[in-house]
């Protein structure tokens, strides 16, 4: 497994790639509301990114067919767009990866459709803790085994479920490089954190403590075995002599 370490230039053409994620959920975050469809939603992001001279990298990726993937409620990922509208009380991610020039960014986000559930709220809480937990151990000399457990505690101590089939990665040229960064596992274990390293972290848990998951016959869509929520937070980041630098925020 040969992980490929950036230089600063190529971190930073990530960067430009992960700001406009990064904007672009930031838009997202201010309209997405009940009423809308996450196929209007996928028809959007496609345009704000042309917009931007970018392209959506999942389009056409081992034949995904939309520019982004659209997780509703029990859906944990990979979702597919549609037209049916989102109602009060929904939760839902929408997972993006930009292309530009070349380099790309990875970011999903999990939103709160109106006023939803204590549990759905406690969910979205507790991943987002989770992603906020692996960042912090993204620093050299650290092991990748000291994010997935940092995450993986997280997720114990609130005691919901680790969908463990997925996992971050490294990302550079390509959406998926090594090394696999998981949402379990010991610390002090695993590949070694080095400077240059560029990586996703990204919880992805589920309201039921199992986090078993089921594949849909479409071949992409992933849903809950037991039918609850699911939530997924993910950020792109390099790792760097002075600390996690996160890459897909404004």
């Amino acid at each position: 497994m040969k992980i490929n370490l950036k230089s600063q230039s190529e971190i930073a053409m990530i960067r430009k790639a992960g700001m406009i994620l990064a904007e672009c959920h930031k838009e997202l975050a201010g309209n997405i509301s009940a009423g809308m469809t996450t196929l209007e939603i996928d028809r959007w992001v496609e345009a704000y990114l042309a917009g931007r001279q970018a392209t959506p990298e999942q389009k056409g990726y081992r034949g995904y067919p939309f520019a982004t993937c659209a997780s509703v409620n029990d859906v944990v990922c990979h979702g597919f767009p549609n037209d049916r509208p989102l109602e009060n009380g929904d939760i839902v991610t929408i997972d993006i990866v930009v292309n530009k020039n070349g380099w790309l960014a990875d970011s999903g986000w999990s939103y709160r459709i109106g006023k939803v559930s204590e549990e759905a709220d406690m969910l979205l809480t507790v991943t987002q803790r989770a992603l906020e937990a692996g960042i912090a151990q993204a620093v050299p000399g650290n092991r990748v085994g000291d994010i997935s457990s940092a995450i993986q505690k997280v997720a114990r101590t609130a005691g919901v479920g680790v969908v463990k089939p997925l996992i971050g990665h490294g990302i550079g040229r390509a959406m998926h490089e090594p090394p696999d960064v998981p949402n379990f596992g010991r610390a002090h274990t695993g590949p070694l954190l080095r400077e240059g390293m560029v990586i996703t972290i990204e919880p992805i848990f589920t309201f039921g403590d199992t986090g078993a998951v089921l594949w849909d016959d479409d071949g992409w869509t992933i849903r809950s075995a037991d039918g609850s929520l699911g939530a997924h937070y993910e950020h792109t980041l390099a790792i760097t002599k002075d600390g996690p630098l996160v890459l897909t925020t404004v």
